[in-house]
This record gives C-alpha cells, sequence and structure tokens, in this order.
C-alpha cells in the first residue's frame, strides 16, 4: 500500500481531534507545532486548514489565524433548531436514491459501532456514530442540504463525547436504544420507504435531544459551556 499524502493524514488526524474534543472548540492552531508534527510547511497545512473550514471543523480569521470551530450557546440553539428537519430531510432522500454499495457501508459501519459499544472507547464509539450519520448524507446526495448535514454532525459529534461514556444503567439503555434505531433506519433505506425512514429521523433524534440536554444543563460538561470559546488546550 502507498504512504499515505501528508495532507491527507494532517486532515485526517485534526477532524478527528475535534471531533472527539482533544482539541476542544475555540482552540487556536499553532501552525508551527502542527507543520512540525505533520512533516508539512505552512503552504499545505493552510491548505488543510481551508479544507477543514468548508467543512465547518475550523474558522479562519484574517491576521489571527486558524481556530478550532466553536460552540456557544447561540450556536447549539441553532443546532436543535436545525437538527430535526435536517436529520428527516437527509433520511428521506437516503432512502429514494441509497446505492447498494452505500447500504452495503451503513451495515459495515453499524456493525463496527456495535463491536464498540461492546468494549470501544468513547471515542471510537463517536467516530463511527458519526460515520454512520455521514454514510446517510452520501446516501441522500444533495449538494444543499449536505454541508448543513455536515456541519450539524460536527457538533453532535463533540457532544456524543460525554453521552458515549454511560456514568448510568439509564444512559447505557439509551446508547442501546440508538443502535436499534440505527438496524431500523438501514432497513427502512434498504426498503426504498422514505416514510418510515422520516418517522425513524424523528425517533433517533428525540432520543439524541433527551442526551444533548443533559450535555448543556449543568452538570453534563466536564467545563462551564461558557469557557470553551476561550480555551487554548491544544
Amino acid at each position: 500500500m502507498a504512504p499515505r499524502n501528508p495532507k491527507d493524514t494532517a486532515y485526517d488526524r485534526l477532524k478527528t481531534a475535534i471531533l472527539t474534543l482533544e482539541m476542544q472548540p475555540g482552540t487556536d492552531l499553532d501552525e508551527a507545532r502542527l507543520s512540525a508534527e505533520f512533516g508539512l510547511s505552512r503552504t499545505p497545512l493552510r491548505e488543510v486548514f481551508r479544507r477543514l473550514a468548508g467543512e465547518g471543523y475550523v474558522d479562519l480569521r484574517q491576521n489571527r489565524g486558524a481556530r478550532v470551530s466553536e460552540m456557544s450557546h447561540t450556536t447549539l440553539r441553532d443546532f436543535f433548531l436545525a437538527a430535526p428537519m435536517i436529520y428527516g430531510a437527509i433520511l428521506r432522500l437516503a432512502a429514494q436514491n441509497a446505492t447498494p454499495d452505500q447500504i452495503n457501508a451503513l451495515r459495515t459501519t453499524q456493525d463496527r459501532f456495535r463491536a464498540a459499544l461492546r468494549g470501544g472507547p468513547a471515542r471510537e464509539r463517536a467516530i463511527l456514530n458519526n460515520r454512520f450519520h455521514e454514510i446517510t448524507g452520501e446516501m441522500a446526495g444533495n449538494i444543499y442540504l449536505l454541508p448543513s448535514f455536515q456541519r450539524l454532525l460536527i457538533d453532535h459529534a463533540r457532544i456524543s463525547m460525554t453521552f458515549y461514556r454511560p456514568a448510568d444503567a439509564d444512559r447505557a439503555q439509551g446508547i442501546a436504544e440508538a443502535a436499534d434505531q440505527h438496524d431500523r433506519i438501514i432497513t427502512a433505506i434498504e426498503a426504498r420507504d422514505p416514510e418510515a425512514a422520516g418517522a425513524l429521523a424523528t425517533e433517533h433524534w428525540n432520543l439524541s435531544r433527551n442526551r444533548i440536554e443533559s450535555f448543556v444543563m449543568p452538570g453534563g460538561l466536564e467545563m462551564p459551556l461558557g469557557t470553551l470559546p476561550g480555551a487554548r488546550t491544544a
């Protein structure tokens, strides 16, 4: 197998670090350190930043460099407003447009997600859940919806880092229920049933919403939400 392009490696590692909160929301990206870490000069590294910015992972600021996209009360409010509409539209279109190869990829990702639930770390669970939903976006194949859906998934994955560390039996049961819903989503997509897929999107969002509310309420965070934009831990 040919060695990976260093820019692709940097992109993948930064994306994972952002999704799993290894790099906190609002963190400045240290170009000098990252250039040394990935063996890239400033110009190709900035190309990676631009790619990440185009997908919503980082914000580019003139004369101030790049930073991890923030999560604030404002962005979370918008998340709550947009998520059910976007998830529903994506799954209905996925049921109409999915290819057999995409359905196989969704099943494979679901199998890996269930395996992670049996013994994987929280970051693996969050990344595989994110990949499951990314594939449904690819199935939908809508150039207008997909950018919004991808941005939505970034914050969903970051929030997931809290609730994929089950603290009690109720939360563990909720995660198991979410995995069962994934199976039913696959069935609806494979059956080319957009109405069933749309209904499952609502059901899946309602389950997620309860967990997300526990994230934004006091006690759900490892640090106060208002401190996230100022964090500088990367």
